[in-house]
């Protein structure tokens, strides 16, 4: 087989210098997919990602970003997440950076969500899109990543309408290959806008230099090549690890910085679970007072206030404690060129930690019960009892108590994340008669996921510990120590004893999750007509086609152990889909080479779908076309219709029929309700004054509520909580409607310039979603009675009232939810690439790489009478794609003349983010009566990153990288888990929140 280095030049489309490479641009060809390029004896044919075609010179009429192995190297990648949240077409995540992630990474291309992104490992599917992990894919084993953008259904089936990122594995090693990387961060913590806040709560702040997160990915490798290379082994085993750094290591998040409504205060959120208590008797003459433990540990109360309450986030995770371990191997027999046969493995498995505080919690997260102590209970001085018992103090009177506790010095209490899982891949492929081509693979894919909450005090043993007396000087459970009951000394400061966490937190831990599996096959023919003089008068190359047929089956099964049943109810299930399709492709050169043409080529491709979930038959499509007038410029275009079907978890969130009630305080818009409201001439009374309903007669007529019981009480449901019906949908895969168009430049006066520039029309139709009660009831409130939202409040017939014992099944009284069709989801932008590559004589080689994404677009239309919401470049109010309006990332590199080391500086650009409610826009609330002063703007951002590789000799590579090398804060956010899902002041997916990274890689080869 050719070399690598040679297809890519062949490409004219990136460059590969021995020991450095860099983020690839794809202007006009795609790289040569390696899982389907053909062996020795037939070194050309190359597969374009975004086609099933086969044949040498292919071209590819949508853009295409690339990534190589060696760009992956100079980041200092450890795991696929970090390589793809630098790419601008792709809406960055964090799961090692998110407190509640469940450890899984997905891709989403376009902010689009992960279900609209295909994920391909050699051009089959990764896994289920309920299930898919590109965790598992090893990054020392990436020879380069390509990235798709628009649909394209029609080659791939379901899944691909935001694209398709195509992961293309090394599987010929011939020796033993180990790649290590080592990082951590090294950053100085310095006062932010926290800091004061902080300080006052009480709660200590970092400052001065810190190293710490340090992660670990080592991967061995081993191949050989037998029978004049016919047979092809390749084995490796791939270890990651990455160390704990919790929110109080970073000054930016000494605290959750939170904002008391819309540009007021700032303060830092507290808990009451402080090392010093919380207690509050609930009965007696002292009832409802509050007091802590003093906290120089003398057994007496102190007021509950500033210096007693505690940082309730303090040790959450900034990033995650993980390891992960990865293995796999390839093997390929070529019998002969008409039969190759190939098959491969990964297995990986991998833990993941998400830590809270050790606590006992408030009586209220069992129940309305307090919890109850005994008077005379001997771990209370004197004084204490009289401060919780009054003038019951020293009897045996149980009385009704608030206790809340931490224990501070003991283990954190940790949910544990496991996820497994394996792929394996067989199938036969070759060539024959050089014209026709063939490729027959099978994938099998099974994940699971299993969720171990972490212990959780049992109400029983709490109530037990704290009923406590005097057995021959020595405080003893009054129940006796036959369940190894031990005493709860909550009348201290700083109590960690371990025997008593020990038995509080001894009971079994429920345990849930869910197993997917892929079953899939997939067939393809590929045949070059011109082979048989089928070619247009003015082409060099014939017409090609590719027919294919494929059978794809998706399970679901959610599980659980007993004691998750018997603490939460409800009950294993399982869940199916399957599909069976055929496609067919085809490319016609019509002129080539021309002098008044260059290139004329149309491309079209056609796939019928049929899923056992739904009666009708689905078709998608493309048409594409190149058009280059003269060598040096290439115009492209591309028309895709592209859809997903409903993933079996959605199909079941639409379908399922259960009944539950509102959460929080709501009620029915159409009653009056009534307040308390001080008394204008008693100040220390108030009265009862009735408040209209917040929507009108005729919106609640469009819900069918009667006009007579318009504003009536009787309206509003038991403890202002109505009925909610999920499902009783039906979901119907969604269309998108993908154009895009652009320009290539490469013109013979500059030599080793590529430049690209690409618009992207994403167009969703009937777009997939989850709608909750509030989706439907303030949109029939705002939309003036719409009957799209209407529509799914049920009245009762009678007395118009929305509620209905949830266990009678109702069919009526309620207001309904659950994952249906909806109307528009959007995303337009443009894209520009370049690379220009200049040789400067006996001094070495520069290079330049650029990729810039413009958004123009990333939003939706909830129905066909409310306005378009374009949340590009916003935050907030909705907007929760974070998607600035332009990002870029532009790298320069020197390579020395022998090769042997290189220097690169790579700038990486985030826009900026406005608030929505100060976009001006009404659709997202942007109106000036409601635009924010202070925190609606994180200013642009640019981070520096400087890398250096050195080879010493042939066997051996060194590398050292310094990532967001000015060590750059994060902005600053209050509130920020209403944007970003996190605690920690900022929007980790999308800045370098933990500082500086410093990273040292090195490549051995025997």
């Amino acid at each position: 087989m050719k070399s690598i280095t040679k297809l890519l030049a062949t490409s004219c489309l990136a460059t590969m210098l021995a020991g450095t490479a860099h983020a690839q641009v794809v202007p006009v060809e795609a790289l040569p997919d390696t899982n389907t390029a053909t062996t020795d004896n037939d070194d050309d044919a190359i597969v374009v990602t975004g086609t099933r075609i086969r044949r040498p010179n292919a071209t590819s009429a949508a853009p295409i970003q690339s990534v190589t192995s060696e760009e992956i190297r100079l980041q200092a990648a450890v795991n696929v997440e970090d390589v793809l949240n630098r790419l601008p077409q792709i809406a960055p995540d964090a799961q090692q950076n998110y407190q509640d992630s469940d450890g899984r990474q997905r891709i989403k291309l376009r902010s689009l969500g992960f279900e609209r992104t295909l994920t391909l490992v050699d051009g089959l599917r990764l896994g289920t899109q309920n299930g898919v992990d590109a965790g598992m894919i090893p990054v020392a084993l990436i020879e380069r990543i390509d990235v798709l953008s628009g649909g394209a259904s029609s080659v791939y089936g379901s899944d691909a309408v935001a694209g398709v990122v195509n992961f293309i594995l090394r599987k010929d090693l011939d020796g033993i290959n180990l790649n290590a990387n080592y990082n951590f961060y090294n950053h100085e913590n310095k006062d932010t806008l926290v800091s004061p806040y902080a300080r006052a709560a009480g709660f200590p702040v970092p400052r001065g230099l810190t190293n710490d997160g340090a992660r670990v990915d080592l991967t061995l490798s081993a191949g050989t090549k037998l029978f004049d290379d016919r047979l092809s082994v390749m084995g490796f085993v791939n270890y990651r690890k990455a160390d704990l750094v919790p929110y109080d290591a970073r000054a930016s998040s000494a605290c959750q910085l939170v904002e008391a409504g819309i540009d007021g205060p700032l303060s830092c959120s507290t808990s009451t679970y402080t090392q010093y208590g919380y207690l509050s008797p609930r009965g007696g003459t002292q009832a409802n007072r509050v007091y802590a433990n003093n906290p120089d540990g003398t057994r007496t109360f102190v007021p509950f206030g500033v210096g007693i309450q505690a940082n309730p986030f303090d040790g959450y995770s900034y990033q995650r404690e993980s390891n992960r371990l990865n293995a796999g191997g390839f093997v390929s027999l070529k019998l002969s060129d008409a039969v190759e046969l190939y098959g491969n493995g990964l297995w990986f498995k991998d833990k993941s930690y998400n830590r809270f505080p050790a606590r006992v919690f408030s009586f209220t997260a069992y129940g309305s019960t307090p919890f109850s102590v005994n008077c005379n209970n001997p771990l209370m001085s004197t004084a204490q009892q009289a401060a919780i018992c009054g003038t019951a103090a020293g009897t045996s009177t149980l009385l009704p108590i608030e206790v809340r506790y931490r224990f501070n010095a003991l283990p954190y209490s940790a949910d544990l994340y496991e996820n497994q899982g394996i792929r394996a891949v067989g199938g036969v492929r070759g060539t024959i008669a050089e014209a026709w081509s063939y490729d027959v693979a099978g994938v099998y894919v099974r994940s699971q996921q299993d969720v171990t909450n972490g212990p959780f005090p049992e109400f029983a043993k709490i109530n037990r510990s704290l009923n406590v007396v005097n057995v021959g000087g020595t405080p003893t459970c009054a129940t006796g120590t036959a369940d190894g009951c031990v005493p709860f000394d909550a009348f201290t400061a700083n109590n960690n004893n371990t025997a008593l966490y020990d038995y509080l937190f001894s009971g079994r831990d429920g345990t849930y999750g869910n197993v997917t599996q892929l079953f899939d096959v997939v067939a393809n023919l590929s045949g070059d007509l011109g082979k048989y003089g089928i070619t247009a008068p003015w082409a060099d190359q014939g017409v090609a086609f590719a027919i294919g047929a494929e059978y794809r089956k998706d399970r679901f099964l959610g599980t659980a152990n007993q004691a998750f049943r018997e603490q939460n109810g409800g009950e294993n299930f399982q869940l199916r889909q399957s599909v069976k399709e055929a496609n067919v492709e085809v490319q016609v050169p019509l002129v080539e080479k021309q002098r008044w043409t260059h290139l004329l080529q149309v491309n079209a491709g056609y796939r019928l779908s049929k899923y056992d979930t739904n009666p009708d038959t689905f078709s998608t499509y493309k048409i594409e076309a190149l058009w280059a007038p003269i060598q040096d410029v290439t115009f492209r275009g591309a028309f895709n219709k592209a859809q997903r079907a409903p993933t079996v978890i959605e199909i079941r969130q639409a379908t399922q029929r259960q009944y539950g009630t509102q959460g929080g305080s709501q009620n029915d818009f159409c009653a009056s309700t009534t307040i308390q409201v001080p008394d204008p001439t008693d100040p220390t009374r108030t009265i009862t004054q009735t408040v209209a309903p917040r929507a009108s007669i005729d919106v609640c007529r469009a819900t069918g509520l009667a006009d007579s019981l318009y504003g009536s009480p009787t309206l509003n449901c038991p403890n202002n909580q109505c009925t909610v019906f999920t499902g009783g949908f039906t979901v119907d895969p969604e269309t998108a409607w993908t154009k895009t168009f652009g320009v290539v430049l490469k013109p013979r006066f500059l030599p080793g310039l590529t430049f690209s520039v690409d618009r992207f029309l994403i167009d969703i139709d009937d777009s997939i979603g989850y709608a909750d009660y509030s989706y439907w009831q303030e949109g029939c409130l705002t939309s003036g009675g719409d009957s799209y939202f209407c529509d799914k409040i049920v009245r009762a017939p009678t007395t118009g009232i929305l509620y209905s014992a949830p266990a009678s099944n109702p069919t009526s009284g309620y207001i309904q939810q659950g994952t249906t069709n909806t109307y528009k989801t959007k995303a337009h932008g443009w894209d520009f690439q370049g690379q220009y590559v200049l040789p400067i004589d006996r001094f070495g080689t520069l290079d330049w790489i650029f990729n810039g994404s413009w958004t123009t677009l990333a939003g939706n239309q909830e129905s066909p009478i409310r306005d378009e919401r374009n949340c590009a470049g916003l935050f907030g109010n909705g907007c929760g794609q974070l998607i600035p309006k332009w990002t870029h990332g532009l790298r320069t590199t020197y390579i020395t003349p022998d090769k042997v080391a290189s220097i690169s500086f790579n700038w990486r650009y985030v826009g900026s983010l406005t608030h929505a409610k100060n976009s001006g826009d009404p659709a997202l609330g942007g109106t000036p009566e409601d635009a924010r002063k202070t925190f609606y703007r994180f200013d642009p951002v640019s981070y520096f990153d400087l890398a250096a590789t050195f080879a010493v000799g042939r066997q051996f590579t060194l590398r050292f990288s310094a990532n967001n090398l000015l060590d750059k804060v994060p902005p600053i956010l209050p509130n920020s888990y209403d944007v970003s899902l996190a605690r920690n002041n900022t929007i980790p997916a999308r800045y370098d929140s933990l500082g500086r990274q410093i990273s040292i890689g090195a490549t051995v080869n025997f």
